[in-house]
C-alpha cells in the first residue's frame, strides 16, 4: 500500500510543478504589461531577462553537477544555441512585441495554439504516435482540438459583458504609456500584435521539440539550462544592442523594471526553464505544452481584478472548453505513460526470468 502511495505521488510530481510553472509565467504576464506601460523597451527587457538567467543557472549548474563533470560537444552546443533562439531571445522578443499591442488575456488566448502547433511538430519529427485506433489516440487529438476551439472562441466571440465583482484598483494608466502607445485593444494595434504572438507560439512549439531532442543528447539539467540560458542571453543582448542606442532605457532603478527583470529572469527563465527541462523528459512535450492553458485562466483573472481588463462571456465559456481538453490530453499521456511502465516491466521480468535446463537422458 505504501508503495502504491509513492508511486501515486511521484506520478503527480510532474503535474504539480507545471502548475506552479503556469503560475510563475502568469506573474510574469501581470509585470511585464506594467512596465510596458512605464515606457520599457521589450528588447532590453528580454537582454536583462536572460543575463539574470544566466547569472542564476550557471553557478547552479556548476554546483550540482560538479562531480558529473558532463562532455560539452559540438552537437551538443549547437543544440544548445537553438534552445537558446527558440526558447529564449526569439520566444520573448515576440512575446513581447505582441504584448506591447494587445492585451494580456488576448495574449494568452493565442498562446493556447501552443499544445496543437506541438502536437503537429511532435508528429511530424516522430516524437509522438496519433495512435488513433486507440482510445487514448482520440482523446488527444479530439483534447488539443477543444483547447485550440477554446482559444478560437476567446479570441472571435466576445458576448455580454461579465461584471463579477467590482474593483477600484487599476495598475495601469488609463489613457497612453510613456511611448505614446494607445491602448492595446484598438483593431490596427491587434494587426500589429497577433503576428508577433503567433510567432512566438510557434517558437515556444518549435524550442519544445528541440529540447526533447537535447535531454536525451544532453541528459544534465542543470548543465544544459544554463547553456541554453547564456545562448539565449547573448543572443538578445546583441539584438537588443543593434536596435535600442538609447542609454537611458538600459538604466535600471529601484522600482517595478528591476523587479520585473529579477523576478522574470531568476524565477521564470532560470528555476521554471529547469523544471520544464525535467518534466519534457518525464512526460514528453505534448503533456508539458498542455498546461499553457492554465495560464490563460490565471492571467485573466489576474488581468480583471489588477488591470481593469473586461471579461466576457466569451471569455469564460472558451476557457471551460479549454480546461476540457487539458484533462483529455492529461488523461491520454496518463494511459500511455502507464502501458509503457507496464511493458516496460514486463520486459524486465523476462531478462530476469531463470532459464530451466532440461537435463540430458545420457548424462
Amino acid at each position: 500500500m505504501k508503495r502504491i502511495i509513492c508511486n501515486s505521488l511521484q506520478g503527480l510530481k510532474p503535474v504539480v510543478l507545471m502548475v506552479v510553472c503556469q503560475i510563475a509565467f502568469a506573474a510574469v504576464n501581470i509585470m511585464y504589461k506594467l512596465v510596458i506601460n512605464d515606457g520599457m523597451s521589450m528588447r532590453v527587457a528580454t537582454a536583462y531577462r536572460l543575463s539574470f538567467a544566466a547569472a542564476f543557472t550557471v553557478p547552479l549548474a556548476v554546483y550540482f553537477d560538479r562531480k558529473k563533470k558532463p562532455k560539452i560537444t559540438w552537437k551538443v552546443l549547437y543544440m544548445t544555441f537553438l534552445c537558446g533562439l527558440f526558447g529564449g531571445s526569439l520566444l520573448l522578443n515576440l512575446y513581447g512585441m505582441g504584448l506591447t499591442f494587445i492585451s494580456a488575456t488576448f495574449m494568452m488566448s493565442l498562446y493556447n495554439l501552443i499544445p496543437g502547433v506541438t502536437f503537429i511538430m511532435a508528429i511530424s519529427f516522430g516524437l509522438e504516435k496519433l495512435n488513433w485506433g486507440l482510445a487514448e489516440g482520440k482523446a488527444k487529438v479530439i483534447g488539443t482540438i477543444i483547447s485550440i476551439s477554446g482559444a478560437m472562441v476567446m479570441i472571435f466571440y466576445r458576448g455580454v459583458e461579465i461584471d463579477i465583482w467590482t474593483s477600484n484598483i487599476n495598475l495601469m494608466h488609463p489613457h497612453h504609456n510613456q511611448n505614446g502607445l494607445m491602448e492595446p485593444l484598438h483593431a490596427d494595434n491587434k494587426l500589429l500584435g497577433i503576428p508577433c504572438a503567433i510567432g512566438s507560439c510557434c517558437s515556444f512549439s518549435l524550442w519544445l521539440i528541440i529540447q526533447a531532442k537535447l535531454n536525451e543528447e544532453f541528459p544534465e539539467h542543470n548543465s544544459c539550462s544554463a547553456l541554453v540560458c547564456t545562448m539565449a542571453a547573448i543572443q538578445a543582448i546583441v539584438f537588443a544592442l543593434c536596435i535600442d542606442r538609447d542609454w537611458n532605457q538600459w538604466k535600471l532603478g529601484y522600482d517595478i523594471r528591476l523587479l520585473t527583470i529579477a523576478y522574470s529572469g531568476i524565477v521564470a527563465s532560470g528555476l521554471v526553464i529547469v523544471v520544464i527541462s525535467w518534466c519534457i523528459k518525464m512526460r514528453g512535450p505534448i503533456f508539458t505544452s498542455a498546461f499553457n492553458p492554465l495560464q490563460l485562466l490565471l492571467v485573466a483573472i489576474s488581468a480583471y481584478i489588477l488591470l481593469d481588463e473586461k471579461l466576457y462571456l466569451g471569455s469564460v465559456f472558451g476557457a471551460v472548453l479549454i480546461v476540457c481538453g487539458i484533462y483529455a490530453v492529461l488523461w491520454s499521456k496518463n494511459k500511455e505513460m502507464k502501458k509503457k511502465n507496464k511493458s516496460s516491466s514486463l520486459e524486465i521480468n523476462m531478462e530476469n526470468k531463470p532459464e530451466f535446463v532440461i537435463p540430458s537422458p545420457n548424462k
